[in-house]
């Protein structure tokens, strides 16, 4: 069930090319580590690719069991997100209502969040982080399911698990318009069965897992100019179900050509959502 997009005036701009960070090869398995204070050290052969991001705002109708995302209005009654109470009692409730009626789930739980800023945040954080520019998804066919165990009772996990079950990213600036490491999304569509690759999170009390991804040509990405704060992104980051619709998508902060000079940081907050069809 897709929400209505945003801009009622088509955005000027059609389309820029910018470089994403890809895996070039699998030469050196893609790793990394957060053993260590301070920012990880990734492992992996990774390159710079040329490539043509084309503004959503022109897709009819983007939808997150098609492409894989929707960006749609959303007004929030939060005005301080480095409130990490308010943000928890508050916008969680709300972003679990918007996945909820976005979906058509039966039941939504907000689990965490992160705050990202341009030039101000810091990796080895848990809730303020610098933006990632490298092509990821957040979850795999193995650590989906696992969050659910993770978060929920054995048997409130085991009823979630025995019907489909997603994973949602809700993405919004926190300030706007967006000028600077915008985020672009691919359409699932265009993504091949080959291009997701594991790559281990090595903590030092555990180890996790993302995917990465080897570039492909044909890959198809979007994104939104000048986003601004009544607007939100949702990302399909897993999907159970094995139908054909969009299971993992693919997204990356990216360095805009068409940047203005000593624009403001980019301030945007992710919420992870797990979402249930169970009855």
């Amino acid at each position: 069930m897709a929400l209505a997009a945003q801009k009622t005036q088509p955005d000027p701009i059609d389309s820029v090319t910018a470089e994403l960070v890809y895996l070039a090869n699998l030469d050196i398995p893609p790793v990394i580590h957060y053993e260590n204070p301070g920012n990880p050290v990734r492992d992996g052969n990774y390159g710079r690719f040329p490539t043509e991001i084309c503004n959503m705002r022109q897709l009819a109708t983007p939808s997150l069991d098609r492409e894989g995302f929707e960006i749609v209005h959303h007004d929030t009654g939060v005005t301080d997100f480095y409130d990490a109470e308010a943000v928890e009692r508050d916008y969680y409730a709300e972003i679990a209502d918007l996945v909820t009626r976005a979906t058509g789930a039966n039941k939504s739980v907000v689990f965490d969040h992160t705050i990202r800023i341009e030039g101000g945040g810091h990796e080895e954080s848990t809730i303020m982080r610098a933006p990632v520019r490298l092509v990821h998804n957040d979850y795999t066919e193995e650590s989906g399911p696992k969050r659910v165990r993770d978060l929920l009772s054995p048997q409130e996990a085991e009823h979630w698990l025995g019907a489909r079950f997603i994973e949602i990213n809700v993405w919004r600036p926190i300030e706007g318009p967006v000028l600077v490491a915008p985020l672009a999304i691919i359409d699932a569509r265009s993504m091949a069965p080959g291009d997701l690759t594991l790559a281990n999170l090595i903590y030092p009390d555990r180890i996790g897992e993302i995917y990465h991804s080897l570039f492909n040509p044909d890959h198809r990405w979007f994104y939104a100019p000048e986003m601004t704060v009544d607007e939100a992104i949702l990302i399909k980051g897993y999907d159970s179900a094995r139908d054909g619709r969009a299971r993992f998508t693919l997204h990356t902060a990216f360095d805009d050509p068409q940047t203005p000079k000593d624009p403001p940081p980019r301030k945007s907050i992710e919420a992870r959502v797990l979402a249930s069809f169970a009855d």
